[in-house]
């Protein structure tokens, strides 16, 4: 086994202010020199680093999906085959690579070159089916791009991923130019008005900038749409302890991939987003909390704090680039907090909230990469120009993301309120007849094609049709699709991500999706039906966190809207 570098876990361990938190990150440095397995000798070898014991790495290592505790194939092949995924044909890639290489779902081939698998959900809903070998994405998958890809990796060759898809910004705050091939750096940037919002926020007063972002108006823009500035402001006054913010990067809601396109093009205004909001809040270190499997992303941050910081931008903080290790509960404030610490991500009962006792007990922000990323037009053009986009109570823009059945799926900047026609129309229409849609996510309710005709892409318009807007995942659903398939593989993700914790969500996630398994293969009954609409009525307010009602909501509308063919799958 290769035991590493100790200066690298010297590095590591430096960047956290307690020991444990680096355990995550040694643990992916292991697996990474040791032919992507983290053995036994690896766990015990992190274990020992860190001073904690074998138990709870073992535990880390079996609660996180990205750690492998057995030995894979030099070519980790997985595909996502979550709702969007499925949507784009990802059963056809994965049917493929089966027969190509002669190996079922969770097998090796007998050289030790693959390793077929599928996971749940890569953050890469416009772009599917994507293919992610080992740490890199290959997206806009077909039958012939993967045959082209397994001839090229068996060459021993890694090739290049092109991705395209449909990118359209009216507001021109968020989403750059990312056809500029320097796009991602300082220089782009600064060229373009970037850090002038953090220089102004310099001659500002901290409390004058809560002020500030409280009277945008702006909405936290991670799905539950709390007011940001009220957030900053709910920290303890004169507390002698450190204020930690963290930037929730763990984008893993299916049909959302908004976060990634700022962090990924447009870097710099994240990192500006970050600077102010401490300056605000008088936080010395924040952590920027990726998704695990955005490594090429994390290295993009990385380089970027790098630039800021010999341009000398960045001397009242420190920020940390940690990345995750595959958990979609992470993606719960308090699951991330625990997390962080180096422990498995079990959301934590509220009240004490984070802003009073958060990382390490101390009080913490922690804000979405898209609220973030508003905070430096808000300062540097004013709260006033910052409402005048948007409609009341639901002030500013959004990047509403389009996958599943239209022409042209990608990612779109536009003001709240904007009609959801009007999204669809720019992303090229929908493929054929629409059956149904999800505006805000997997976990909010469908509406159906009628219910959709008139709704505006904001908090309180969709509240009013009855869904919710979410992360502004906009996932299209045609006629060719039979929705208790879309139900059974909407349970599918969330029974795989359930951390466990809380018995209702954990125990009635596996009984929905055995239930619809039976209906889906001709064996259920109308029973099963009822039972299923019975747990999502009870589950639905009762966990920990918002797991089980992000299962509950939208498997109820689904059967609710769409039973006969529920029924119809039913043998008299």
């Amino acid at each position: 086994m290769n035991l590493g570098d100790r200066e690298v876990f010297k590095e590591i361990i430096g960047r956290y202010p307690k020991r444990e938190s680096a355990i995550v990150p040694i643990m992916q440095y292991l697996q990474k020199i040791n032919n992507n397995y983290l053995s036994p000798e690896a766990m015990n070898a992190a274990a020992k680093m860190v001073n904690i014991s074998r138990s709870r790495v073992y535990g880390i290592a079996t609660y996180y999906t990205m750690f492998n505790t057995a030995p894979v194939g030099k070519y980790h092949l997985q595909v996502d085959t979550c709702v969007p995924g499925f949507l784009h044909g990802a059963d056809e890639i994965v049917k493929y690579l089966s027969k190509k290489l002669g190996i079922a779902v969770g097998e090796t081939t007998s050289d030790g070159m693959f390793t077929l698998s599928v996971v749940q959900d890569l953050a890469s809903c416009a772009t599917g089916p994507v293919i992610q070998v080992n740490d890199r994405y290959y997206e806009n998958m077909t039958v012939r791009k993967a045959n082209k890809l397994i001839k090229s990796l068996k060459n021993g060759k890694i090739p290049e991923n092109h991705p395209s898809m449909n990118v359209v910004s009216r507001c021109g705050i968020l989403l750059n130019d990312r056809t500029k091939r320097n796009c991602r750096t300082i220089g782009f940037y600064k060229d373009n008005g970037g850090y002038e919002g953090l220089k102004k926020a310099f001659t500002m007063k901290p409390d004058e900038i809560i002020d500030e972002v409280k009277e945008s108006e702006i909405r936290g823009r991670g799905g539950a749409g709390f007011p940001a500035g009220m957030k900053w402001s709910f920290l303890p006054k004169k507390d002698p302890r450190p204020v930690y913010l963290i930037c929730n990067a763990d984008e893993g809601e299916p049909g959302t991939f908004k976060d990634r396109q700022i962090m990924e093009f447009n870097p710099h205004l994240l990192i500006e987003g970050v600077a102010i909001t401490a300056y605000a809040i008088r936080a010395a270190k924040s952590f920027i909390y990726i998704r695990g499997e955005f490594s090429w992303i994390a290295d993009t941050l990385e380089a970027a704090i790098k630039e800021a910081k010999k341009d000398g931008l960045l001397d009242h903080i420190d920020i940390v680039v940690h990345r995750g290790a595959g958990s979609y509960v992470c993606g719960d404030e308090t699951a991330l907090i625990e997390s962080l610490e180096g422990k498995r991500g079990y959301p934590r009962v509220k009240p004490p909230f984070p802003a009073n006792s958060g990382l390490y007990g101390c009080p913490t922000v922690v804000n979405n990469v898209e609220t973030l990323s508003n905070v430096p037009y808000i300062i540097k053009n004013g709260a006033e120009a910052y409402r005048r986009i948007g409609i009341l109570n639901n002030r500013g823009l959004k990047i509403f993301c389009v996958s599943g059945h239209v022409n042209k799926p990608g990612v779109f900047e536009y003001p709240l309120g904007t009609k959801l026609s009007e999204i669809l129309k720019e992303a090229g229409g929908v493929k054929g007849k629409m059956k149904g849609i999800i505006t805000g996510g997997l976990s909010v309710a469908i509406l159906t094609a009628s219910e959709a005709k008139d709704v505006s892409l904001d908090y309180d318009s969709c509240h009013k049709a009855g869904t919710a807007l979410g992360s502004g995942g906009i996932i299209v659903i045609n006629d060719t699709i039979s929705i208790p398939d879309l139900a059974l593989r909407t349970i599918e993700f969330y029974q795989h991500e359930s951390c466990g914790q809380c018995t209702p969500c954990r125990e009635g996630s596996r009984v929905i999706r055995d239930k619809l398994r039976s209906l889906v293969r001709g064996e259920g009954t109308m029973e099963d039906i009822d039972l299923v609409l019975h747990l999502c009525a009870t589950i639905r307010g009762i966990t920990i966190c918002p797991t089980g009602d992000a299962f509950s909501v939208p498997i109820h509308s689904m059967i609710t809207k769409f039973r006969p063919e529920f029924e119809a799958l039913v043998k008299t």
